[in-house]
Parts: C-alpha cells; sequence; structure tokens
C-alpha cells in the first residue's frame, strides 16, 4: 500500500484507455504518453496495460507502507527518497516507511510511476484509467489528495526475483537501485517538431495557410488540458464558409475553429468534432507531444501515412527488443 501525503498539481490513475465504448459517448482516455507507460510497467515486471500514476509537473508526496518495486518514466521531475535523488527510467526498491518526494521539473511535462504488481483499482467499462469530466475510473473518479491509499496487487514472479535480487544487496537509504537505465532518448524527437499527415478537410483551407501550418511555429497555450492543447500562431482560414456534419476524430487530430486558432486533441478528446481537420498527429510522436508544457512551440512536419505506419512499427519492435533485453537483465 502507498499513502499520498501530498497530490502534487494533478496525479491521476491511468492505464491505455477505455476502448470500444466511443459510440456511446465515452471517451477513450488513458494516458498521455504511450511509450512511458509501458516501459514503467515493464521494468517492474508487469503486464504492459497496467495502471500507474501518471504525473504532472508538480509530482506528489508518497510514503510506501511496504516494499515495493517501481520505475518512473517520463518527465525528469527531480524523484528522490528520504531526501536522496534516484534516477528515472530504471527500476528501483523504495523500502517500507520510506518517503518519495518529486522536486523541480526539469525536463517534459509528465512522468508516468509503475509499482510491482500494479494499483488495485476496480475496472470501469473495461478500463481503470480516471476520466475527470464524467468522475469514472481510477480513484474514485477524480485526480489524488492528501491521504488517499492506494492498494497494489500480487506481484508477478519477475517482480518477486527483482524483489529478492534488490533486498540482498541491501542499503540504508531506504531505497536500492540498478545501475543501469533504459536510453529512452531516441523515442522522442529531439525538438518539438511534430511529424503530421494531411487532415481530411486540408484541401479546404487557403493555399498561405496550409504554407503557414508546416512552416510556423504554434505555442501551447496554458488553456490547455488532457483534452487538447489549445495553440497560438498564424491564424489558418478556409477558402470559405463550410457547413461540416461531426464524425470521429482522435488522439492527434488537429481540428481549426472559427477563430482560426488549432486545437491538437489528445488522451481525453471528445469522441466527435465538427471543425476542420487540417491535419492528424503520426502516432510515433504523440509521446513528445505529451511531454509538451504550456508556453512550449511546435512546428509541423508533413508525413506520409505509409511512412508514419512504418515508423510505429520499427518503434513497436524497438520496445519488444527493449522488454527482451530487460527480462533477461533479471534473469
Amino acid at each position: 500500500m502507498i499513502t499520498i501525503l501530498k497530490p502534487g498539481l494533478l496525479t491521476t490513475v491511468q492505464d491505455s484507455g477505455r476502448y470500444g465504448y466511443q459510440k456511446y459517448g465515452v471517451v477513450a482516455g488513458g494516458v498521455m504518453d504511450q511509450f512511458a507507460h509501458v516501459i514503467a510497467n515493464i521494468l517492474v515486471g508487469n503486464e504492459k496495460n497496467s495502471p500507474v500514476l501518471e504525473i504532472t509537473m508538480v509530482g506528489p508526496v508518497i510514503k510506501f507502507d511496504q516494499d515495493t518495486v517501481i520505475a518512473i518514466c517520463g518527465a525528469d521531475l527531480s524523484p528522490a527518497v528520504n531526501g536522496k535523488k534516484i534516477g528515472n527510467w530504471r527500476p528501483v526498491l523504495i523500502k517500507k516507511g520510506s518517503e518519495l518526494i518529486f522536486g523541480n521539473c526539469q525536463t517534459g511535462c509528465r512522468a508516468y510511476l509503475a509499482a510491482a504488481g500494479g494499483f488495485k483499482i476496480p475496472e470501469v467499462m473495461d478500463s481503470k484509467s480516471t476520466y475527470l469530466r464524467a468522475g469514472i475510473g481510477g480513484f474514485q473518479g477524480r485526480a489524488l489528495k492528501k491521504g488517499d491509499k492506494l492498494f497494489l496487487e500480487a506481484s508477478s514472479e519477475l517482480s518477486n526475483h527483482l524483489m529478492q535480487s534488490f533486498l540482498k544487496k541491501g542499503s540504508s537509504d531506504g531505497f536500492v537501485m540498478t545501475h543501469w537505465r533504459i536510453y529512452w532518448e531516441t523515442f522522442y524527437q529531439k525538438s518539438s517538431c511534430i511529424r503530421v499527415m494531411k487532415g481530411r478537410q486540408y484541401h479546404l483551407f487557403k493555399r498561405r495557410s496550409q504554407e503557414y501550418f508546416f512552416r510556423d511555429l504554434f505555442t501551447v497555450t496554458t488553456a490547455s488540458d488532457r483534452m487538447g492543447y489549445r495553440l497560438q500562431g498564424p491564424i489558418l482560414e478556409l477558402n470559405g464558409q463550410k457547413e461540416m456534419i461531426s464524425e470521429a476524430v482522435s488522439f492527434g487530430t488537429i481540428q481549426v475553429p472559427a477563430d482560426g486558432n488549432p486545437i491538437l486533441l489528445l488522451a481525453d478528446r471528445q469522441t466527435t468534432g465538427g471543425y476542420p481537420k487540417i491535419g492528424e498527429v503520426a502516432s510515433v510522436d504523440l509521446p513528445t507531444l505529451a511531454q509538451v508544457r504550456p508556453g512550449d512551440s511546435l512546428s509541423f512536419k508533413e508525413i506520409t501515412c505509409e511512412d508514419a505506419q512504418l515508423l510505429l512499427i520499427e518503434r513497436e519492435k524497438r520496445i519488444e527488443l527493449l522488454r527482451k533485453e530487460i527480462l533477461l537483465k533479471f534473469s
């Protein structure tokens, strides 16, 4: 069990999402950074879809009421146990009675904390993800608060093996961690240049707006959340007024309302949208997008659907190779 002593800015329980219910108006939701989520779970011996804590910008203070193997992936929020810094992207044994504290946000926006066994959370429509607007899923359908206690499921055989290897090493600091880590850098774009396919209504935009979209910078405004980033930059205009029937949208859809300022839809997006869509972010770049903070700038680079698919396949192969390498380290 873990106890939340301070909740941080926004800490929620998330898994890969709630799929199969969008036809009923239920959003998919789930983690913003799917890569960090999967790797954190692999590092502690969990199934890839196990629920994790998604921690945004300012992290919580957590007390561990039992020995627990964790991994923190994604943003670097300066985690420390009992005042001593620990590393991201690696397994860490936190000993009973120790406190995990997050400090300044060094890089990125969202960190993911996986615990061996996963968090014991009831499923709602086949998912344990928190959907804040509807108040469903996760821990009582809300962000975590001071005093919340989260229980853990039974650990896997792999997790138990990892725990025993850590306990043999011993430590007076309240934690033990590996010297190795995952070299995550190549899985994210080095700059915030996001690869995008032309949207279904791209042809309806004025030629100069099409040029602006792939040439100029857009800033993520503070009026952004898990539902979408509101972008500020050159105004994108249609050739003329167009009445549209609402149609399906996805994580990464870029739609443009009447004011000409794009909205980039994210994990908690609505199920359908009636604004013209100028672009669709390639799935392989969604993790990079998830780590963008308000005030950061984005640029867009055109990619074909075929190339985007090949990149995603290549990433999944690399993740599977990482999983096998990690298993070898645990054996």
